[in-house]
């Protein structure tokens, strides 16, 4: 398996919500998006603290994905904010 060393720097992890999902699910979604996201930083952090060598490449993969996996969180948590923001316009617009 080979790996590529490039990226663009514009690409970027969209996380595609379900339309029906509530804001609390999409906030449910957003904790474990980060909890991910917490578990993969805790394991880097073990492995470089035990390795004698540190393989930069890997390394950069694996904090990429810690990043990814925070964006993800970040924006479940944005779209439960829209969602709870719509809901609240709506309300008070209701008769």
């Amino acid at each position: 398996m080979t790996a590529s060393t490039h990226r663009k720097p514009d690409e970027q992890v969209t996380y595609h919500a379900d339309p029906g999902a509530s804001a609390h699910g999409l906030m449910s979604a957003a904790t474990e998006w980060l909890q991910y996201a917490r578990g993969l930083t805790g394991l880097l952090a073990d492995l470089i603290h035990e390795a004698d060598n540190v393989d930069c490449q890997r390394m950069a993969l694996g904090l990429e994905a810690i990043g990814a996996l925070v964006l993800m969180g970040v924006q479940c948590t944005a779209q439960a904010h829209v969602r709870m923001c719509w809901e609240q316009v709506t309300a008070s617009d209701a008769p």
